[in-house]
This record gives structure tokens, sequence and C-alpha cells, in this order.
């Protein structure tokens, strides 16, 4: 039973990390880029 429990926690704290990473590690980077970018563009 610990088992099937500890792969539960194990696997909402993938979907937590995933959704974190993917929130704010890629955001900052890709905003500023398409800002800068479509300004030099006007």
């Amino acid at each position: 039973m610990w088992l099937i429990m500890l792969e539960a926690g194990f696997a909402l704290f993938l979907l937590v990390f995933i959704v974190w990473w993917t929130m704010f590690h890629g955001r900052n980077e890709d905003a500023g880029t398409d800002d800068t970018d479509s300004n030099h563009r006007n």
C-alpha cells in the first residue's frame, strides 16, 4: 500500500513541477524575445 501512495505522490509532484516549469521558466524568455522582435520589425 505504501508503494502506491509513494507512486501517487511522485506523480503529483511531477505534475506540479511540469506545470510550474511551463508557466514560469519558458514564459519570461519567450515574452522577452517576442517583444524585442516585434519592436524591431515595426
